[in-house]
Parts: C-alpha cells; sequence; structure tokens
C-alpha cells in the first residue's frame, strides 16, 4: 500500500512539472512573439527574404491539407504586395518519394512566382532546422516567416535565441475541429523547443552555403 501510495505521489508530481512546463513554454513563446506577427500584407516591414515553413499537401484521406492550401496563398499574397523579393520554401524531403519543397514550389509557381525567386531548402525536417539552416546555409539574418499563427510564434521564439531577427505573416488558420490534433501537438512541440535550445541541438544537416540573389 505504501509503495502504491509512492508511485502515485511520483506520478502526479511529474504531471505538475509537465503541465508547468506546458504553460511555460507556451507564455514564452507567445511574449517572444507578441509584437512580430502580421496578418495584413500592409502593415508588415519589408524583408528580402520570406521563410516559407513546409508541411504536406494532403491530410490521410487524400484530401488537401489546409494548412497547405493556407501557407501557398500567404506566400503569394506577401510577395505580390511587394513585401518580399525571394521565397525560400523549407521543408521535408527525407526519401524520394516525398519532396515537400519541390511540391510547394510548384504550386507557387502555379500562383505566378517567379521560378527565379524560389530557393528550396530540401533539409527543413523541424522548425528548428529551417530557420538555423535559413541563417547558416542561406545566409539570412532577417526573414518573414509565412505560416498558421501559432506556428510562426514558435519560429520566432527560435530565431530569437538564434540571433535572427524574425517577423511572421500569419496564414489563415483552420477551425478549432480540423485543426486539434495539431493544437495538442503544438503545446508539446513547444515544450520540446524549449528542451532542444536548452541543449543545443542543432540541424540535422548543414552543408555548403547558398547565395539568394
Amino acid at each position: 500500500m505504501i509503495y502504491i501510495k509512492k508511485i502515485f505521489k511520483t506520478l502526479f508530481f511529474i504531471g505538475i512539472l509537465f503541465l508547468i512546463g506546458i504553460y511555460g513554454s507556451n507564455k514564452l513563446v507567445e511574449k517572444a512573439a507578441a509584437d512580430k506577427i502580421y496578418n495584413s500584407t500592409t502593415k508588415i516591414p519589408h524583408n528580402k527574404v520570406g521563410l516559407f515553413l513546409g508541411t504536406a499537401k494532403y491530410v490521410s484521406n487524400g484530401q488537401i491539407n489546409l494548412y497547405y492550401k493556407y501557407r501557398i496563398d500567404a506566400a503569394v499574397a506577401l510577395f505580390k504586395a511587394g513585401k518580399i523579393k525571394f521565397i525560400l520554401v523549407s521543408g521535408d524531403n527525407s526519401t524520394k518519394e516525398y519532396d515537400e519543397p519541390s511540391t510547394i514550389k510548384k504550386d507557387l509557381i502555379s500562383k505566378g512566382i517567379p521560378a527565379n525567386k524560389i530557393y528550396l531548402d530540401y533539409a527543413g525536417f523541424r522548425t528548428l532546422d529551417s530557420v538555423v539552416r535559413c541563417k547558416e546555409i542561406f545566409g539570412q539574418n532577417s526573414i518573414t516567416i509565412i505560416s498558421q499563427q501559432f506556428h510562426n510564434e514558435r519560429a520566432i521564439y527560435i530565431a530569437n535565441c538564434k540571433d535572427i531577427h524574425a517577423i511572421g505573416f500569419n496564414a489563415k488558420d483552420v477551425s478549432v475541429h480540423y485543426g486539434f490534433k495539431t493544437q495538442l501537438r503544438e503545446k508539446l512541440a513547444r515544450v520540446k523547443m524549449v528542451i532542444d535550445l536548452v541543449i543545443g541541438k542543432e540541424p540535422k544537416f548543414l552543408g555548403d552555403k547558398i547565395e539568394i540573389r
């Protein structure tokens, strides 16, 4: 009986620490991005490069991923408003069959973005990788991040920690029902991000520098 009580107390203590971690990480991220996110192309400052954070084009049932669709729309709007000169698409290309950056580039071109204004980062496996590689590989110290607000907030926090001046342009968000699982994962992703930054986690790959011009 005493042994069971000890286990219960231990689990309870771990649970409390976990909740504190989620709350604290969330507040850190929101505070860092509070005055750096924009919903309007008229108000957002100009940057040379917009960092498009990739995602899959389709969801498991074969339908278009709304996160993807709205990010494409946001990137096109930002470019056509003259608020960025280039789009750096960063996504996962871990296998020959899965190539987020190339798919995104194709859709951006179909929306009127010139091919020579699009650069691809095939090693954006995580948000941290995308942000750090934007500086270390593509030489950008000032960027506009393009994704949904919750994602922009986390990316901006990472950028702050890596001495990158970053602002975010918010793509349209999805409904609460559609995005419930993603929002839940985001809470955990913010905790993991803080841990990764504390322990000095680096991108999976770096490599040769690529000049954007």
